[in-house]
């Protein structure tokens, strides 16, 4: 793994949860991925190269463990404890979030649009 560049703001919260995850993206099919390859979680490692994606380095980012929790507002993820906190590569975050979103609007319960309730 090359050097771990934290990030401008909560540094120390970004290196704890870098260290315990090795460095490497903890998604374990969240995204929607088996990751088979890699042992069933995902391979991507804080400053490798991904092919996929438009290549480039991969920059992994601290997001909630639970993909249900990625879901929550800014400052109540802020708020969270370190050990509820998991390292992500942007592409397994990003998918885990949509799925998210669209586990959340498949569960809200359909309402009338009242502005055209007679």
């Amino acid at each position: 793994m090359s050097a771990r560049v934290p990030p401008l703001a909560g540094a120390g919260l970004w290196q704890a949860v870098m260290a315990a995850a090795a460095g490497r993206c903890q998604c374990r099919g969240a995204c929607g991925k088996s990751h088979a390859k890699d042992g069933g979680r995902c391979g991507r490692e804080h400053g490798g190269y991904q092919q996929h994606h438009g290549g480039g380095t991969v920059r992994l980012l601290t997001a909630p463990a639970d993909p249900a929790n990625l879901l929550l507002p800014p400052h109540r993820i802020a708020a969270l404890p370190k050990q509820a906190l998991a390292a992500w590569c942007l592409a397994c975050h990003d998918s885990a979030l949509t799925k998210a979103r669209k586990a959340q609007q498949a569960a809200a319960p359909a309402e009338p649009d009242a502005l055209f309730d007679l």
